[in-house]
């Protein structure tokens, strides 16, 4: 069934790009700047040159099913995983959920409907139809929102008009043998001097995997993703940009979680106008119109529960729509950015219980777990950079509006909260500079104080199990906005074939958003010990660093090193702060030969034990692994690719330590896949 409905996907989509043979490489499309900005990494699934530090991912990564999945490469990240292969949610320099403002070209944003984020904004922001991936680390790019620990900017793939009509095409396919992992995914665009029209599709699916001691972890899912970019030149210096994406998953294993995600279904819709000046110091002016749609029903009805107290099901929406302008202005030696945002984001849904056993037994309960909440974001922002004395300077200012409430409240939350209705106003700034002392060495300074209130599951969650643990929570309308003061400073040396690069940072938190237990409420389901409470903990601390060094070898060799760690305290309780990824490890050799047709490599990871961990939050000390990947591409022809190898050849047993713990009787952690041989291909008819 898995082979006929790949290939009838295939042909179905992509017959037509066979045909009609390879077509010109794509040129630029519009107007660029070349900045420095704030502490960036550019992740270029389409390599693109770019200022900041660059990644450039293969073309294996289109397949993806989870745009999060793309982010577990990159130093200072990691993932919080609650199922072997669906929805993970990023964690970067130990910030975490809606610290990290996740954008699809600075806008856009999905709020996950799931109470424990099966659906994650990265999981929806599908690989194959994204350019590139800045991550702007700190709290220092605030045109996108209130960057509290980082923003997330997935950035679509450019329009490229064509002095001549013609079809473009992309498609790839991989299967890995640990779980019977089927992927493909493909373009079809039709081109011309006034329009770019692309459709792009994608579709995975795969089963329960063996770790590397042969446990055997709960992990099907199925997802699929379909959409359109519609680029239109309306005039020499006009561009419109539309985008649709439709994306749809079902039956994903959660095994650490008590339901699994039956169905999700998500429509993403962005408009993009922007217009080109060439007198004057105003150069641009863009705006933006965008809105998402999530559906999301999960249950327990597949779960191996022994006894079966009751049968759970909880179905959500969620809804989030906006836009923003921002104009740009170049004067002789500096560049303004300033405009205005709006986003308003909504959850609904409720959790049905019917009671097999016990007191209750044939009874059915209906809880009202988001209460219908809503938060709406006014925003006006400003960056300014400005080079003086050799040094590049940039100012970055935003001032936020959020207001919140819910429409459909629950008298048991309004019990504990008369005043449900709140309005906070959030400044946040951000200074930096760098400046290069030699043709070799630069160094960057960035400070930054952020403002962030608390998001829809840390003011309205109803009594529902979101946390690390498995005690309920229960949001607080009441919070104070927590406040990020952060400095970053970061080194660059380079010298003809060696680069080495530093960042180093520290957090100082106040009114830090964090949970304690209430003992006088009591827990909804039978199974919970008891209830959290969402409260605000007066000062926390933050640091760690990043580094970095990338070599030119012998005989076609290149190899990187990275390294990458975080401390977190909790400076009120005394104790280190809960998912915090332990110091990693990484070390990438690999090889560039026949004009780079041929792409050998190795990487090595490791990873040392976590044992600063939080007993508030029943951590427990994870030990350290290592692994080994090989494996090689191929450019068969400057249109087919194929690339193989084996992922942890050493078929290690390990887990990550954000990984959580699958809950049952002897309740163990999600286990990482063990050997997996994997085999993949490309044909790309541009």
């Amino acid at each position: 069934m898995k082979s006929t409905l790949h290939i009838a996907f295939v042909l179905a989509l992509f017959g037509t790009v066979l045909l009609n043979g390879q077509t010109e490489k794509p040129g630029p499309g519009r107007l660029s700047d070349t900045l420095n900005i704030n502490p960036v990494t550019i992740v270029a699934l389409h390599p693109k040159a770019d200022k900041g530090e660059s990644l450039d991912l293969d073309y294996i990564d289109y397949m993806a099913h989870d745009g999060g999945a793309l982010l577990n490469s990159i130093p200072g990240f990691a993932s919080i995983k609650k199922s072997g292969g669906y929805g993970f949610d990023p964690v970067v320099r130990g910030f975490k959920y809606d610290q990290i403002n996740v954008v699809y070209n600075g806008g856009l944003s999905a709020t996950a409907a799931c109470p424990n984020r099966m659906d994650p904004p990265t999981s929806q922001m599908a690989p194959n139809m994204i350019e590139r991936i800045e991550i702007l680390k700190g709290p220092h790019a605030l045109r996108y929102g209130s960057s509290f620990g980082a923003t997330i900017n997935f950035i679509p793939v450019s329009p490229d008009f064509s002095k001549t009509s013609h079809i473009y095409g992309r498609l790839s396919g991989g299967v890995e043998s640990n779980g019977n992992i089927y992927r493909s995914e493909g373009l079809l665009g039709f081109k011309g001097k006034w329009y770019d029209i692309g459709l792009f599709a994608a579709w995975s699916e795969g089963g329960d995997y063996r770790s590397g001691g042969d446990h055997t972890i709960q992990s099907d899912f199925l997802r699929g993703s379909f959409g359109s970019q519609l680029g239109f030149k309306l005039a020499e210096n006009q561009v419109l940009k539309l985008t649709i994406t439709r994306n749809m998953a079902r039956d994903a294993d959660f095994a650490a979680l008590p339901m699994d995600l039956r169905k999700d279904d998500t429509w993403l819709a962005n408009a993009d106008h922007e217009i080109y000046f060439s007198k004057g110091n105003l150069k641009s002016w863009n705006t933006s119109l965008y809105g998402s749609y999530v559906v999301h029903l999960m249950d327990n009805f597949e779960k191996p529960l022994t006894p079966r107290i009751v049968n759970a099901e909880t179905q959500a929406t969620t809804r989030n729509y906006g836009g923003r302008t921002e104009g740009t202005w170049r004067f002789s030696n500096s560049l303004l950015y300033t405009g205005l945002d709006f986003r308003s984001e909504g959850a609904e849904g409720s959790r049905v219980r019917e009671f097999l056993m016990g007191p209750n037994q044939g009874r059915i309960f209906t809880d009202n777990v988001w209460q219908d909440g809503q938060i709406t974001r006014v925003g006006m922002f400003s960056e300014y950079h400005l080079l003086r004395m050799g040094i590049r300077w940039v100012f970055s200012g935003r001032l936020e509006l959020n207001a919140s409430h819910i429409s459909d409240p629950d008298p048991g939350f309004t019990s504990l909260y008369p005043e449900t209705i709140s309005t906070q106003i959030n400044p946040c700034i951000s200074v930096g500079g760098s400046k290069g002392f030699t043709d070799h060495f630069s160094l960057g300074l960035w400070l930054g104080r952020a403002h962030r209130s608390g998001s829809l599951t840390e003011k309205f969650i109803n009594y529902f199990p979101v946390g690390q643990d498995p005690y309920e929570m229960v949001g607080n309308p009441t919070l104070d906005a927590e406040i990020n003061n952060q400095a970053d400073l970061n080194f660059q040396w380079k010298y003809q074939k060696s680069s080495i690069r530093l960042d180093l940072y520290a957090a100082y938190l106040q009114n830090f958003i964090s949970s304690s237990i209430d003992p006088t409420l009591e827990p909804s389901l039978p199974t919970s010990p008891g209830v959290r409470r969402f409260t605000n903990i007066d000062k926390a601390f933050k640091t760690g660093f990043e580094a970095s060094w990338t070599q030119q070898l012998f005989a076609g060799l290149s190899s990187q090193l990275s390294l990458a760690y975080t401390y977190g305290q909790d400076l009120v309780r005394s104790e280190p702060l809960p998912e915090i990824a332990p110091l990693d490890v990484r070390w990438l050799l690999s090889g560039h030969y026949m004009a780079n047709r041929i792409q050998p490599y190795a990487t090595f990871r490791y990873v040392v034990e976590q044992s600063r961990i939080s007993s508030e939050f029943g951590e427990s000390i994870t030990p350290s692994f290592y692994l080994i990947d090989l494996g090689i591409s191929f450019a068969i022809t400057p249109v087919i690719r194929v690339k193989t190898g084996i992922n942890n050849i050493l078929d290690t047993l390990y887990y990550e330590h954000l990984n959580r713990s699958v809950r049952s009787v002897t309740p163990f952690p999600i286990y990482a896949p063990g050997r997996s041989f994997f085999l993949s291909f490309n044909l790309d008819f541009r």
